[in-house]
């Protein structure tokens, strides 16, 4: 009389879709990690008892879709734009412009202000309206 063992399955664990998770995870980190501010530079600033916080008004220069331009509420001509603009940064340490452009201008309206403040050296930054 012979008798057999009965032959027992093996548990398995499949790895094939293994090697996908894991490029996919790579990836993933990859691309975070170059999102996740990477110039910023981690000092130890020396203490001061004068604590004064610098404010920065910057200009705000709005165009309506008739092509009428503002700089901080008052009408400004196309013409005197550039004169404008000169005048109401003269003295601050970095001039920013916050663009208020209507959507429905071109592109080209658009570039046309923004060579303006990169002749003058303005630091010119396009507002946006939040979704709601």
């Amino acid at each position: 009389m012979q008798l057999r063992r009965k032959s027992r399955e093996h548990a398995e664990v499949s790895t094939e879709s293994l090697n996908d998770i894991m490029f996919f995870l790579l990836l993933f980190f990859l691309i975070i990690s170059t999102l996740a501010n990477p110039n910023v530079i981690k000092l130890m600033l020396p203490k001061s008892a004068n604590n004064e916080t610098a404010y920065k008004l910057p200009v705000n220069l709005s165009v309506t879709k008739e092509k009428q331009y503002f700089i901080n509420k008052e009408p400004v001509p196309f013409d005197g734009l550039e004169a404008a603009l000169q005048s109401a940064v003269n003295g601050m340490d970095e001039p920013t412009v916050i663009l208020n452009f209507d959507r429905e201008l071109s592109v080209q309206d658009l570039v046309d202000v923004m060579q303006i403040g990169a002749k003058l050296k303005i630091k010119m930054v396009l507002g946006t309206q939040k979704n709601a």
